[in-house]
């Protein structure tokens, strides 16, 4: 029986507060998470930007866009651990078509 997977990107946004070093950090994390249960297609880094509106009295953040493929079950996961993570500001998971 082949495999089931399905194609997903996640664009999450880290708290500028912290060092680069941290923020570096949490980003590497996040790639590893996503690389041991699926496969990474694309990283882009998009550095820090001006948010459309204030997040805890913070008007910028550091934005990540991954795009991966994985089961379908991890997804839930991954959302899971950006809700318990502090450093990560606002996180989404879009199904690719």
């Amino acid at each position: 029986m082949a495999k089931v997977t399905g194609k997903y990107e996640t664009l999450f946004i880290v708290n500028p507060t912290l060092g680069e070093d941290e923020i570096a950090a949490v980003v590497e994390k996040f790639k590893a998470l996503v690389e041991a249960n699926g496969t990474i297609t694309k990283v882009e880094d998009w550095g820090k930007r001006r948010m459309a509106y204030a997040i805890e009295d913070l008007h910028e953040g550091y934005y990540t866009l991954i795009e991966f493929e994985s089961a379908p079950a991890f997804p839930a996961e991954l959302d899971r651990k950006f809700k318990i993570n502090d450093s990560i500001m606002r996180s989404i998971i879009i199904t690719q078509d």
